[in-house]
């Protein structure tokens, strides 16, 4: 009389195998979305600040950043709507997207580092408040914040750095954030309007996915 061996059997659930990439891939998102966020409000805030004070003859002059170059908020805004078309595109279109919001942030970053030593914006309200061409400041002065959008640049360039390392494995956008079809396509649209990078980090941070249908 012989008895089989009792085999054990592992089975394994095929759901189950995706679940921790996919948890890292929201990891990587959700830390792409707080960089872009951050970064742009450090550049944002930075170029609304005075970057450069002085005296013309008795009076006082300064020039914010954005009086020295628009071009750090504009690259800032450029990044944050690469960060919301991360979630419109998907394989080497994300790629693309990465890529711009790099090179955004870089462009912020050298040119904040270039207006810091700036004089000439501070020279030009010289001349407008004393009302005299080619009158110059004098006791010139610079402060930190082009520092602070250099930084702020830097941020949103690390974005795009994972957006172009992580962003293929990246969910897909779900069904609420594609293009409206069959009832109410208005409110459909209204709704993908309103999801800003803040809007969907907020979301991952309370563990709902803002990509799901």
């Amino acid at each position: 009389m012989s008895a089989e061996a009792p085999t054990d059997t592992v089975s394994a659930d095929p759901a189950a195998a995706p679940a921790p990439a996919a948890g890292a891939g929201r990891r990587t998102l959700g830390v792409m979305l707080l960089l872009t966020v951050l970064g742009a409000v450090l550049v944002l805030t930075a170029a609304g600040r005075v970057w450069a004070e002085g005296m013309a003859g008795t009076l006082e002059v300064s020039v914010t950043g954005g009086r020295i170059s628009e071009l750090p908020a504009g690259l800032a805004l450029v990044a944050l709507a690469a960060a919301v078309a991360v979630f419109a595109v998907r394989g080497t279109g994300r790629l693309a997207v990465g890529a711009l919001t790099v090179l955004a942030g870089l462009g912020a970053a050298a040119t904040a580092a270039a207006g810091a030593g700036d004089t000439a914006a501070l020279d030009a309200e010289a001349a407008r408040k004393l009302a005299l061409t080619g009158s110059a400041a004098t006791g010139i002065g610079h402060t930190a914040w082009p520092w602070v959008a250099l930084l702020g640049g830097l941020l949103l360039a690390l974005a795009g750095l994972l957006t172009v390392r992580y962003g293929r494995g990246w969910p897909a956008m779900g069904s609420r954030y594609e293009a409206p079809t069959g009832q109410a396509p208005a409110k459909r649209r209204a709704a993908a309007a309103d999801n800003t990078p803040a809007d969907l980090w907020k979301a991952l941070d309370r563990g709902e996915d803002p990509t799901a249908g």
